[in-house]
């Protein structure tokens, strides 16, 4: 079975997000309050994590991503008209929070693969479950937000090359000389 290893900043934006999450006042809606912190942290954690790896293309594709989840998760629930659990509105399906952090876990996972993505989606997961048990969403909303969120970032996002710089000897099939050649 192969190991996978966290990154060290993964890690720590990870900590960032649940430390922050948890640090919220104890009330009775302790869990939806830490739920919607990291429905806003996880997106600044991994638009923090590409601007830390110098990454602006990755910026723009999560930002697309974002304003899609977000677009069509409150365009559908201002048209499809279900009760929230706690009779607050008629606008529970789908869940825009679990879309937003859908979006974010999905970003990490496609751009800089598993070893972000892992820790995100965990998290992610945890803002779903914390919009249901605030009594704010059904289950079934938290699953469509979590499947547009996961397919915005899915069509917005290419996976990250980086810059790879390879030299190799000769030139035009000649033998003297050196070609050096550049992908990213």
């Amino acid at each position: 079975m192969r190991k996978i290893r966290v990154p060290r900043l993964a890690t720590g934006a990870c900590v960032l997000a649940v430390g922050t999450g948890l640090s919220v006042p104890a009330a009775a809606d302790g869990i939806g309050t830490a739920g919607e912190v990291l429905r806003i942290a996880l997106p600044l954690g991994a638009g923090a994590i590409s601007l830390f790896r110098q990454d602006y293309d990755g910026v723009l594709q999560l930002a697309v991503s974002e304003v899609i989840s977000e677009g069509v998760s409150y365009g559908l629930s201002h048209v499809i008209r279900e009760q929230r659990p706690n009779h607050s509105d008629w606008h529970s399906f789908p869940s825009d929070s679990t879309a937003v952090a859908f979006s974010a876990a999905s970003y990490l996972q496609v751009r800089y693969g598993w070893n972000y993505g892992l820790p995100a989606y965990a998290l992610a997961a945890f803002v779903g479950y914390s919009r249901i048990e605030a009594k704010e969403h059904h289950w079934q909303d938290v699953l469509a937000g979590a499947a547009i969120g996961w397919g915005a970032s899915e069509l917005t996002t290419v996976r990250y090359r980086g810059l790879a710089i390879t030299a190799s000897p000769g030139f035009e099939g000649r033998p003297l000389g050196f070609s050096i050649a550049a992908n990213w």
